[in-house]
């Protein structure tokens, strides 16, 4: 007891000094007070971006960002001591509001001076307006903002009809002054099924020469965002309209009029069958890189001669070279690769194969490579319509094979006879097992 009594003491003392910590470290304060704080010391606190649009289309605001008018980064930082600086060309601080990190940014305005995203020569002084603020921004559904203390919507381009209205719409001639901002058009799309408006898709055609040199880290960003919508291929069919699909994914856009035997594919080319895949996976499968394996596993079929369509012989090989020189152009993460060349090498043999050799090989590999049974087999499915009794129950077999290890060989193997063993020993295993039974 003696003990347990003073684990208590020890863990409560612990705690008060957790607390004093946090609160010498951290600024809690509500939204309301942290308004008040700025109005007190003449500027002005609205709520910006994201969180407006979703209050208004009825959603709870994953994250707020605010911006301030009528202040100094000075008066900022005298307000909030321990808030913490990130942003070179601009000032956005960190700030505990809520108990939430809330990214706080002083109003600024923005002029083209050179190429890209960082060609920009930003004004962020007091005298900068929340209306001078909205007009850099790129379209109208995130250029509103709130008036924490008076409540007062700003909306000086029209974008709560644009919600309401399901628009997406550019803001200014600015809009192309970040070519990535195209790309972001066609991400909001397909992320709120909202429609893109003819002029906006035309400013969109405009960035295609800059965005031939964007750096394929903000490419990628884009996409990993797109692959996380309910339906994907809106992104894409959105850049196709806006004649950027070349100069974004030539992958994707190299699909395009690849006749397949239409007697397996009534849906018509590689481009249309691929849409339709990620579209699927993306309804059962919440995974970015699951979506992304979707979209590459036949991206082969881009580089079929002209004279060989509407066949694609050999197309998974070739597809593993086109996911090489996408990797190169738009650095895909690691994990993502893996799956893709893993789904690429081998979606069109998994769905066919009856020899239990081949059938235990290629479920060792699937768990070698690390890769859960239920990814691969959501893409084989979408792709096939059906998915094979082995695949179905893979999870299952695989949890049998992993039992004979080289534990079970005879003393007298040596090396490579012991794989062999094991291989052959799983092999029958598998047949015993029956898999229509299971």
């Amino acid at each position: 007891m003696p003990n347990s009594r003073f684990k208590i003491i020890i863990t409560a003392n612990s705690l008060l000094t957790l607390s004093k910590i946090a609160i010498e470290r951290k600024i809690f304060v509500t939204e309301k007070e942290f308004a008040e704080k700025i109005f007190n010391e003449g500027g002005r606190a609205y709520l910006v971006g994201g969180a407006v649009r979703d209050k208004i289309r009825g959603i709870k605001p994953h994250d707020k960002d605010y911006c301030l008018t009528g202040m100094t980064e000075e008066q900022l930082r005298k307000i909030f001591p321990a808030a913490q600086k990130f942003g070179k060309s601009f000032p956005v601080y960190s700030v505990d509001i809520d108990g939430k990190h809330c990214e706080v940014a002083l109003a600024r305005t923005e002029r083209k001076v050179g190429r890209g995203y960082r060609g920009f020569k930003v004004n962020f002084d007091s005298t900068v307006t929340i209306e001078d603020d909205l007009f850099r921004r790129d379209t109208t559904i995130n250029a509103m903002a709130i008036d924490i203390l008076s409540g007062e919507l700003i909306d000086p381009f029209g974008g709560y009809d644009d919600v309401k209205n399901k628009k997406i719409r550019a803001v200014s001639q600015h809009f192309t002054d970040d070519p990535v901002r195209a790309l972001r058009a066609a991400r909001q799309s397909a992320q709120f099924d909202f429609d893109i408006v003819d002029e906006t898709f035309d400013a969109m055609n405009l960035c295609a020469f800059e965005l031939k040199d964007e750096a394929g880290e903000r490419i990628f960003g884009e996409l990993e965002k797109a692959l996380k919508t309910n339906k994907p291929s809106k992104f894409f069919r959105s850049l196709e309209r806006a004649g950027l699909l070349s100069v974004t994914f030539p992958e994707i856009d190299n699909l395009r009029g690849k006749t397949q035997p239409v007697e397996f594919h009534p849906e018509g080319d590689a481009y249309e069958h691929t849409m339709q895949i990620v579209d699927k996976v993306a309804a059962v499968n919440k995974s970015p890189k699951v979506r992304f394996a979707a979209l590459a596993h036949d991206l082969g079929k881009g580089t079929t001669p002209l004279e060989m369509l509407p066949h694609h012989y050999q197309h998974e090989q070739r597809g593993l070279k086109v996911l090489q020189e996408m990797d190169e152009r738009i650095h895909l993460p690691n994990d993502w690769k893996k799956l893709a060349a893993f789904v690429i090498r081998e979606h069109m043999r998994a769905a066919i194969i009856t020899a239990p050799e081949k059938i235990v090989d290629l479920l060792i590999k699937l768990h070698n490579a690390k890769i859960l049974p239920r990814d691969f087999c959501d893409i084989i499915n979408a792709d096939h319509n059906s998915l094979p009794l082995y695949l179905f129950n893979s999870e299952k077999i695989i949890a049998e094979l992993l039992k004979i290890g080289g534990k079970d060989a005879p003393p007298e193997l040596k090396g490579v006879e012991i794989g062999n063993y094991i291989r052959q020993v799983r092999i029958r295993k598998f047949v015993e097992l029956n898999i229509n039974a299971l």
